[in-house]
């Protein structure tokens, strides 16, 4: 695709990376502009990993506690998968947990626990897209490479006012911000979009008055700003419906384990019905999939959690028996522990509403 630059556009890497040695924020896994520390892949790579779809401010204990707990590749990789998914609880799209422990796992038997430097290597490790590779080859290894994930969508859609909405736009703006990469401080050039887009060209309300690009913004002359990018429709989530059954003895509660792929892969969860599109109403005709037999009650109420394609409503089941027994499947679990014991944030919340009479 061949795409014209606007000529005033032409200096914008210079302005912004002027603005990022003075602005730039300060993150633990970031070498601030000027140093002469080089970054350590392994702290880059794991906190993009992280930072895909979560907030940094969600990422930033997550990624202390793992670097604390595993301060190498070699030590994540050498660690129990299941104690990486547990690290991970909480943070959402557990897919990158399973991808980060088996990518750190290919790094040392493959690479002798160091990352490959170019792009194409990167793109073969588990768990690396096109962005991370180039986030990883640029400000890890200094390489040119350009970096485009939703901060830089936005700033390139305001900067050449794109009337093609996203997703359709992804391959002129990618072309664009092609062009906009310098050769030098690739690194430091692409951290300072993402903090331009994170800081300054938000979605809702760009601060144009305080921009480095606002002389050669389009959408800042339209007077609009806020009106980029444009985007297609999204079709509506569906919304599935599912009981989980919580099940005490002897202060403990009965829990099972995920299988290890698909969604919640390898993670604990409290044992549930199938999730379907019917409505579970009051949920007796889903008893037959109950983990045993009980005298079960169906609490008021219930919870809502919203997955990537689609929202979840969960009713809960409680029951109880006077003694614990060996399940088909699943595992015992202290009441008294149930926030350590790493389910996913829906089971989370199941399990607070059933112990909301408790807490209250």
């Amino acid at each position: 695709m061949s795409v014209q630059i606007l000529p005033v556009a032409s200096d914008a890497a210079r302005s912004l990376l002027d603005w990022y040695d003075r602005n730039a924020r300060v993150l633990p896994w970031r070498t601030p502009p000027g140093s002469a520390r080089r970054p350590d892949p392994y702290g880059v790579w794991l906190s993009e990993i992280m930072l895909q779809q979560t907030t940094v401010a969600a990422v930033i204990p997550y990624y202390e506690k793992f670097l604390a707990r595993w301060p190498t590749v070699r030590h994540l990789a050498a660690a129990p998968l299941e104690e990486v998914l547990h690290a991970w609880a909480g943070l959402g799209y557990y897919a990158r947990a399973r991808n980060l422990h088996a990518c750190a796992q290919v790094v040392v038997r493959d690479h002798g626990g160091r990352f490959p430097e170019s792009e194409a290597a990167l793109l073969a490790l588990p768990g690396i897209g096109a962005y991370t590779a180039a986030a990883i080859a640029s400000i890890a290894f200094g390489q040119r490479a350009v970096v485009v994930d939703g901060n830089v969508e936005r700033v390139v859609s305001r900067l050449f006012a794109m009337e093609t909405p996203l997703p359709a736009a992804r391959p002129q703006v990618r072309a664009l911000a092609d062009q906009l990469t310098p050769e030098a401080r690739a690194g430091d050039y692409a951290q300072a979009m993402m903090d331009l887009g994170a800081g300054v060209c938000t979605p809702r309300s760009p601060s144009c008055g305080v921009c480095p690009l606002a002389a050669g913004c389009a959408a800042r002359a339209s007077g609009t700003p806020e009106r980029w990018p444009l985007k297609s429709p999204k079709a509506e989530k569906p919304t599935r419906h599912g009981l989980v059954f919580w099940l005490e003895a002897e202060g403990q509660v009965l829990l099972r384990r995920r299988p290890p792929r698909g969604l919640l892969g390898g993670l604990p969860e409290i044992p549930s019905s199938a999730w379907s599109e019917t409505p579970v109403g009051s949920g007796w005709h889903l008893f037959d999939q109950a983990p045993v037999e009980a005298d079960w009650q169906v609490l008021p109420g219930g919870v809502r959690h919203t997955f990537t394609h689609f929202h979840l409503e969960l009713r809960v089941a409680q029951g109880r028996l006077p003694r614990r027994v060996n399940p088909p499947e699943g595992f015992w679990h202290p009441v008294a522990a149930i926030e350590a014991a790493g389910l996913p944030t829906v089971m989370l919340k199941a399990a607070r509403h059933a112990l909301t009479p408790r807490l209250v």
